[in-house]
């Protein structure tokens, strides 16, 4: 068996100041906006559609907003939280050769999509798998991915001319990079440390556990 998608999945990063702006060629563009549209999805849906922003204009604007964000959220802070938040970047957009925005659109598949009447976000659920796919094959490509968060639904709406019943759920800042780090952001920088599988882990029952099983904690 081969273990390069699993050697993929964890030297994969979120990207913020190892871009180098250097070109993506079209075809290795297809290949991961390819490998996105292959993301499996509720009822066949495929509720996702790409919006592949170049235009240095248009990352100013969405870059500034992106800024304005940044200082909301830093003005929820205090003491040791804002002393360490200060240091964290939290964007490549200008940075990246280009951008990537992932939308999901609810009313794709419909009236009646099949395996989501129970369960109403599957559909975003789905979005979400195409946006790892794209990550994953970016990865295998020698990109780097950034996905942006401090941004406004409304505003990158207007800014991008989406319709008004679509989605943008993320913004992925897509680019050569000089390499990628081997510990996250957020880790390096004291913001949190990684959770443990064996805390997630539950066997048949919330909380369960194979007694039998040992664990070491690293």
């Amino acid at each position: 068996m081969s273990h390069d998608l699993y050697e993929i999945i964890h030297r994969r990063r979120d990207v913020r100041g190892e871009f180098t702006g250097e070109p993506v060629p079209d075809a290795v563009l297809d290949r991961v906006l390819g490998a996105a549209h292959a993301a499996p999805s509720v009822g066949l849906s495929q509720p996702w559609d790409f919006v592949i922003v170049r235009s240095r204009a248009l990352r100013e604007e969405f870059h500034s907003h992106v800024r304005r964000e940044r200082e909301v959220f830093a003005a929820t802070l205090d003491g040791e939280a804002a002393t360490r938040f200060a240091r964290i970047k939290i964007d490549g957009v200008l940075e990246s050769t280009l951008s990537i925005v992932v939308t999901y659109d609810a009313e794709r598949g419909g009236p009646a999509v099949l395996g989501r009447h129970a369960i109403a976000d599957a559909g975003l659920y789905s979005a979400c798998l195409a946006v790892q796919n794209l990550w994953l094959a970016a990865t295998a490509e020698r990109l780097g991915v950034g996905w942006v968060s401090f941004y406004r639904e409304e505003f990158v709406r207007e800014l991008l001319g989406i319709p008004a019943a679509i989605r943008p759920i993320a913004w992925l800042c897509v680019g050569p990079v000089t390499h990628l780090e081997r510990t996250p952001d957020l880790e390096r920088h004291g913001w949190r440390r990684r959770r443990p599988l064996h805390l997630a882990r539950h066997d048949d029952r919330w909380g369960g556990e194979d007694s039998s099983r040992t664990y070491s904690i690293s």
